[in-house]
């Protein structure tokens, strides 16, 4: 008769990890508080600006300047929580995103653009950066980024 065979606990789980898990998690509370808020205008900015409040010193000290610069870069887009992490959107689809190193513990933040943002150059382009320090060079071109995808 055969058994089941009986997993050791030398292998190794190649799912999702707990940080991943976790965003998703959070994911999904966005989306129902979205559909609780329905077409109501909620303050999401300040959804943001608790996350943000959330991070380490030297994220937040990114993440306060991603979204200094996308107030003054691209106004209309709209401030919101995005797994967990600070993002921007346009007409509700997440054009940009901060995603701090210790979200999923990589050794450097990012800022991530999603396929509404209109950076399209040629038949290859970056979608992501990663990001250790906001210098004026920095500061300067992630705002024309910014504008750029926020079209």
């Amino acid at each position: 008769m055969a058994t089941k065979a009986s997993v050791t606990t030398d292998e190794k789980y190649d799912g999702f990890t707990a940080a991943e898990r976790e965003a998703m998690k959070e994911r999904a509370k966005e989306l129902k508080s979205t559909a609780r808020r329905g077409r109501a205008k909620a303050d999401t900015e300040a959804e943001v600006l608790a996350k943000i409040a959330e991070m380490t010193q030297e994220e937040r000290v990114l993440a306060e300047g991603i979204h200094a610069i996308v107030k003054a870069a691209a106004p209309h887009l709209t401030p919101k929580t995005w797994y967990g992490m600070p993002a921007y959107a346009k007409d509700g689809k997440v054009v940009c995103f901060f995603q701090p190193a210790s979200k999923f513990k990589a050794r450097y933040s990012t800022l991530g653009f999603n396929d509404p943002a209109t950076l399209d150059d040629g038949t290859m382009w970056p979608t992501a950066f990663a990001l250790t320090a906001l210098t004026p060079q920095n500061e300067a071109a992630i705002t024309a980024l910014i504008a750029k995808a926020a079209g």
